[in-house]
């Protein structure tokens, strides 16, 4: 068994290769309009169609090898897959699909060797070390990308997965904003440094779109993107760490099923930022890839009063968690952190009613609570 997983480096080209490399990406992507005007002219959608509509005046008009002119007219078609009621435009340095025909890897040198329109180049990269490893299992297409300033490669790699454990037990973890993962073991992975650096980079934007000048402007453009890189981050060192822990003591994760959570919870207008920054369900798509690589089953448990039912007697109750961090049962006084019992909730929940687990999506296990939250109930995370 094996899993598609996507390696980036970064490309090294020198000032000559970098005009190439531009030049070609304006070339492909001006193809790419020619294509579409052609397809929506035509109502030709269909790669088949459309390659016999377009492919020899791609080769005539733009210049461009025989294998980048059938990647354009792919990359046109697919583009048509979901919509084909709005003419699809792509923008000069759009990333343009590349073969091993027009591509090929040379790791032990660490370069590639690449078709441009002042002919085949050889241009370094530079990734880290899982990337390299990664870049063992390479196959299919590589997608060129040029991005602030700096050109990348996007490739494809075959990934083998280890064979699926019998597990012994769920780890069960709760997901929330204060604390980003509770583990039923008790390890907290706490989400202060996060929200701080959202708070920071919040009052930083709107005090410079208030500024309004030209240096303000070129500030947040420098500073695009780097708070959702500082948690994505984040969220894989979490999962990395939840998967490694579960795959040592021979057990499966169980996680909450919080789809939907932002349409049913209430929050104050101070905290609404906090709930839709919250990146449950990328922090979800990093355990379950990383756990299916290790051969760890992943199942979902439906979440409806894990943080208000005791671990110890059951009892659920509102007033059994008086606030944010605290559980204490009204009904056995069992005292622990809310957060800690709600994942040893989770754990039982999926240890009760054991899924089939399979390659498809993790199903749901069946909750053993009886009491349903009603909509519009206050979130304590």
């Amino acid at each position: 068994m094996s899993m598609k997983l996507t390696a980036t480096v970064k490309l090294l080209p020198t000032d000559e290769q970098r005009q190439s490399l531009l030049q070609t990406l304006e070339q492909a992507n001006a193809a790419c309009n020619f294509a579409s005007e052609l397809a929506w002219q035509n109502k030709a959608f269909n790669k088949v169609r459309l390659h016999h509509l377009a492919y020899y005046t791609i080769r005539e008009q733009f210049a461009l090898t025989a294998q980048l002119a059938v990647r354009v007219v792919g990359k046109v078609a697919d583009s048509y897959k979901k919509d084909k009621t709005v003419k699809r435009q792509f923008k000069p340095h759009g990333a343009i699909p590349f073969d091993a025909r027009i591509l090929t890897w040379r790791l032990e040198k660490q370069s590639v060797s690449i078709w441009t329109l002042g002919g085949r180049e050889t241009i370094a990269f530079t990734c880290g070390e899982y990337q390299k490893l990664l870049l063992q299992y390479q196959q299919g297409e590589s997608d060129l990308v040029f991005r602030g300033g700096q050109f990348y490669l996007f490739t494809t790699c075959e990934v083998p997965e280890d064979a699926p454990i019998d597990p012994e037990g769920f780890l069960g973890v709760d997901l929330g904003i204060k604390n980003i993962a509770t583990d039923s073991d008790g390890n907290i992975h706490a989400g202060h440094h996060l929200l701080n650096v959202r708070h920071r980079y919040r009052r930083l934007r709107r005090k410079l779109q208030k500024l309004g000048t030209k240096s303000a402007k070129r500030k947040l453009k420098e500073r695009s993107g780097r708070e959702s890189r500082f948690a994505r981050d984040t969220n894989h060192c979490i999962s990395k760490r939840l998967v490694k822990t579960a795959k040592g003591t021979g057990r499966g994760i169980a996680l909450e099923d919080l789809g939907g959570i932002r349409d049913r919870v209430m929050v104050s207008r101070r905290r609404r930022d906090e709930l839709h920054n919250w990146s449950f369900q990328q922090l979800r798509d990093f355990v379950s890839y990383k756990a299916k690589r290790s051969g760890v089953p992943v199942v979902l448990v439906d979440p409806r009063n894990t943080s208000r039912e005791c671990f110890v007697c059951g009892h659920i109750d509102k007033a059994n968690r008086p606030n944010q961090a605290t559980f204490k049962c009204t009904s056995c006084g069992h005292v622990s952190h809310a957060d800690v019992n709600a994942a040893r909730n989770i754990s039982r929940r999926a240890a009760v009613n054991p899924p089939n687990v399979s390659d498809a999506p993790a199903p749901i296990a069946r909750p053993i609570a009886e009491a349903v939250a009603a909509p519009g109930t206050s979130l304590q995370l």
